[in-house]
């Protein structure tokens, strides 16, 4: 098996304390001798693209990323618990279309805001103002027309002589 050292591991190695990078070199070592150390905690890292890439305990807070398969490792990052893993989610191992060679790959993904249509129902069409046909009329034209201010509908029949308009309601 292969065991390779990639150069985004070697800039991160540098960035970490004296203390770090011996435990890292140790962990190092201790894969290349028996990835499957059971010291070492390796477990492949989900819910990210490229789903050969595999995490190992170095100390209680450093970790290192390799990328396994059939034929290779390839150590290719280290760093503390969070941002190893954060860097592990955004990249990933392609193969170069023109050479052929592996590179490293940082996935961008770009975020949008969607603006989610607000439904705003569309206000009530004006309806027209409604006929009265008697709007015109005056309290005194009402009992001419059999119509009472009360709004009482009398039959010009059951009206009485007076015109009072007591008689009996129309129906």
């Amino acid at each position: 098996m292969n065991f390779l050292f990639s150069d985004t591991f070697q800039s991160s190695l540098q960035k970490l304390s004296a203390e770090e990078q011996k435990a890292a070199k140790h962990a190092c070592f201790e894969l290349q001798g028996n990835p499957l150390n059971p010291g070492l905690q390796c477990h492949r890292r989900d819910n990210i693209k490229d789903k050969n890439f595999w995490s190992a305990r170095a100390s209680r807070d450093i970790r290192l990323i390799f990328h396994r398969v059939e034929s290779s490792v390839m150590l290719c990052y280290v760093d503390h618990h969070d941002p190893s893993y954060d860097w592990a989610s955004r990249h990933k191992i392609e193969t170069h279309t023109v050479t052929g060679a592996a590179q490293i790959v940082k996935i961008r993904e770009t975020v949008r805001e969607i603006q989610i249509p607000l439904h705003v129902p569309e206000e009530a069409a004006t309806t027209p103002e409604p006929k009265r046909p008697l709007s015109n009329l005056t309290e005194a034209d009402l009992p001419a027309t059999a119509f009472l201010p009360s709004g009482s509908l009398m039959s010009a029949a059951g009206r009485q002589a007076d015109g009072s308009g007591a008689g009996r309601p129309v129906v």
